[in-house]
């Protein structure tokens, strides 16, 4: 599984980093996790609020920050 955190570098996307980090932790899972900061790579996935969730393509979040149980979800 390969998790892409789309965001600017503020608050809210660290924060939802972290959050991603530990839900994949608890649940050990298998997955690798890449910050993207690029604007032209998050513009290329359609989001247009940050930050982002983006699991294997798909953007499965996008304007918020989820806590690391609402993530265990998209798992």
């Amino acid at each position: 599984m390969i998790i892409k955190i789309l965001g600017s570098g503020c608050p809210n996307c660290k924060k939802l980093e972290s959050n991603v980090r530990q839900a994949v932790k608890e649940l050990n899972i298998e997955a690798v996790i890449e910050k993207v900061e690029n604007m032209q790579e998050i513009m290329a996935y359609g989001v247009m609020r940050l930050p982002a969730m983006v699991i294997d393509g798909q953007v499965k979040s996008m304007g918020k920050l989820l806590s690391s149980e609402e993530v265990k979800k998209y798992f």
